[in-house]
């Protein structure tokens, strides 16, 4: 297969995990015998100190040219210090996701035998997790409008709203998964207080049947924040708005030990972009030793989701496991044993792919 995979590393330790995720893609097409081709660009504080853009009309032309995005982080201290910054980093990940139009954040949240012990939860309540979220992404208090302050300054306000359309293609895919996964959906929203939840529950009461296997439970976000520490095995397959989502898909992160594992996808009707779900850790950048896992593991979903090349996929996820197991780790899960540099461990997950 021919896959043109554009690459935003972006800015702090996003560079450093990239790399090495190209490492293993690159094996896997080596093993495989896939052709692929690479394109970088710039997003986020790089691109603004580049271009005074944080999404440049370049980056874009490559990334809608793509059969899918590999996205590394943003952020950057000198624009997170300074809340009268005119042009952010996190600007150009809106733009981006508005603009290629990805509408679905697809979160799992997973556990490692070998780390299940590092989790803030009893052992009783994480071994066996296996959920994942599906957030609505270009929607919400985050893109509506009118947004601002009053003439005095004194007052602010952000708009929240969504479309019937827009809770329909998201919800669908969050039915779509269940049906693969354990036929358990939970749409969380906030119907008691607020006017966009009652459209979400109501939309999703109009199409379950349509998935008459697929058992749908309504909670409310307050609720779900407390049940994910208390028993996320109860959880399967969980679909939410943008800001519900951005807050609980963190929450649930840490549930297997350390974010630096977690990977996500954000799909739309054509472009599929694929990032860890940490963010750019400036401190470490540089310092070849940020644990690039979370990055390998959403290559692997690129070829789950984007290529539907399932074999591919596994084989990057029991590497990864392998190395968990055989202590091949940066220093963030070391545990006192040998700290792996960066570099080295994308070295031997790409080595054990082609051995």
């Amino acid at each position: 297969m021919e896959m043109n995979i554009a690459l935003l590393p972006g800015d702090g330790i996003g560079p450093e995990v990239i790399a090495q995720a190209v490492k293993v893609v690159k094996a896997i097409g080596q093993k495989f015998g896939h052709k692929i081709t690479f394109k970088e660009g710039l997003v986020g504080a790089c691109a603004i100190d580049a271009t005074g853009d944080p999404y440049p009309n370049a980056t874009h032309e490559i990334c809608a040219a793509s059969d899918a995005v590999l996205f590394g982080a943003i952020g950057d201290p000198k624009y997170d210090n300074d809340p009268k910054a005119k042009v952010r980093p996190e600007q150009g990940l809106l733009r981006m996701r508005q603009k290629l139009g990805l509408f679905a954040n697809v979160r799992p949240t997973f556990t490692f035998p070998s780390l299940v012990h590092k989790s803030p939860l009893k052992l009783d309540r994480v071994d066996g997790v296996d959920l994942v979220f599906f957030r609505e992404l270009t929607g919400g208090i985050y893109f509506g409008e009118p947004r601002g302050r009053n003439e005095q300054g004194t007052k602010a306000f952000d708009t929240n709203v969504y479309s019937k359309e827009e809770i329909v293609r998201l919800a669908r895919m969050g039915f779509e998964a269940a049906q693969r996964r354990r036929k358990l959906l939970t749409c969380v929203d906030k119907a008691n207080v607020m006017a966009t939840s009652r459209l979400w529950r109501e939309t999703v009461q109009e199409l379950a049947p349509e998935y008459p296997d697929v058992k749908v439970e309504y909670e409310f976000v307050d609720a779900v924040a407390m049940r994910l520490i208390q028993w996320p095995k109860a959880y399967d397959v969980l679909i939410t708005e943008n800001l519900f989502g951005d807050i609980l898909t963190d929450e649930a992160s840490v549930i297997s030990g350390s974010m630096g594992l977690m990977p996500s996808a954000s799909l739309g009707s054509k472009v599929k972009l694929f990032e860890p779900i940490h963010g750019s850790y400036p401190q470490a950048a540089g310092k070849d030793i940020a644990n690039p896992l979370g990055t390998v593991l959403s290559a692997a979903m690129m070829f789950d989701y984007a290529f539907g090349l399932a074999e591919e996929a596994k084989l990057i996820s029991d590497v990864v496991n392998l190395s968990l197991a055989e202590g091949i780790v940066t220093e963030d899960i070391a545990e006192g044993g040998k700290a792996y540099k960066t570099s080295e461990v994308g070295d031997w997950l790409a080595a054990k792919i082609l051995g």
